[in-house]
Parts: structure tokens; C-alpha cells; sequence
């Protein structure tokens, strides 16, 4: 019976614009917690998705980074984020995800959009699903993706994902 023990990292980034949470595998970010979140999700999250993995509260050179990379993009000093990670996803949500990534700062689509992006235009509810179940946001920006009519939701509230695209210059609606 193997008993190796792999072990997960965490850390709290305390910022201007409330609480972040990031753990960190070996190969990289696995997950980030937003402000506004309870950190009850962010551990359920972890927990769920790595089981066999011990959380151990340290930093690691991919948290500081990840510690940095958020800092500049609060302050509007970055635009893209450099930080290696490793995520479980399934084949759609991969898919999806990596459809965001592709959306440039300071821009938007719209679920449907990224529904033909990844081959399935049919699909939007899906594609905010797979927004839903990101696990890295702000690395994967799925604030980006919006509604057809909206606004549409994020895990870190509707007024964080308003103030997220604001940083960036998108103009809103009142939706």
C-alpha cells in the first residue's frame, strides 16, 4: 500500500479590496479564493478535488508569486498573470477555460460567445458552469465573461465582477 502524503499550500493575501486565498501543488496554483467568498468554500473546494493531499498553511515560491501578480493587477500594474498552475478540470472545462484566457484584458464575451469558441454553441448554460468551477479566477479571468443581457454571476459577487472590469476599463450598463 503506498502511503505517501502530498502536500497542498495555502496562504491569505490581506489587500485593499479584502481577502484572498491561493494553494499551491508542486506543479503549480490550484486554487485562489476571492474576497466576498466565505473561505469555508475555498477549503471544501480543496478538499474535495484533493483528497489524498495534506494542507499545510506555508508559502511556496508559486503563492508569493501568485502574492504579487494579484497585487499588481489590483493596482492595475499587470494584465496578464504569469503564475504556473495545475487545475482539475474536466476536457470541457478545460476547454472553456482556456477560451477565457484568451479574452484580453479590458474586454468581455459573452457566454454564448465562448459556447462557439470551444465547438459547442448551444452550450451557454455549460460554459457558465465551467466559469462557475474555476478554480483559479483572476488567472482564468471568467469575471470577463458576461451575460448577453448582463452582468451575469461570479463566485465573488456581482459587485466584485462589476469592480474587476471597472480596473480594467469596461463600461457597464446599469445591469
Amino acid at each position: 500500500m503506498d502511503s505517501t502524503v502530498f502536500s497542498l499550500y495555502f496562504a491569505e493575501y490581506p489587500t485593499s479590496w479584502g481577502v484572498f486565498r491561493a494553494a499551491a501543488s508542486a506543479g503549480g496554483v490550484t486554487a485562489v479564493g476571492l474576497p466576498g467568498e466565505d473561505g469555508r468554500r475555498f477549503f471544501s473546494y480543496i478538499q474535495k478535488k484533493y483528497p489524498a493531499f495534506l494542507l499545510v498553511e506555508r508559502t511556496t515560491a508559486e503563492l508569493e508569486q501568485a502574492r504579487a501578480e494579484i497585487g499588481e493587477y489590483l493596482a492595475g500594474e499587470r494584465r496578464e498573470f504569469a503564475v504556473p498552475f495545475h487545475i482539475r478540470a474536466t476536457p470541457f472545462q478545460f476547454k472553456v477555460l482556456e477560451a477565457v484566457s484568451a479574452i484580453p484584458y479590458g474586454s468581455t464575451a459573452t457566454y454564448g460567445e465562448i459556447a462557439e469558441r470551444v465547438g459547442s454553441p448551444s452550450a451557454a448554460r455549460a460554459v457558465g458552469a465551467a466559469c462557475g468551477a474555476n478554480p483559479i479566477p483572476l488567472i482564468v479571468p471568467c469575471h470577463r465573461v458576461v451575460a448577453a443581457a448582463g452582468l451575469g454571476g461570479y463566485g465573488g459577487g456581482p459587485a466584485l465582477k462589476r469592480k474587476l472590469l471597472e480596473l480594467e476599463g469596461v463600461l457597464l450598463n446599469n445591469t
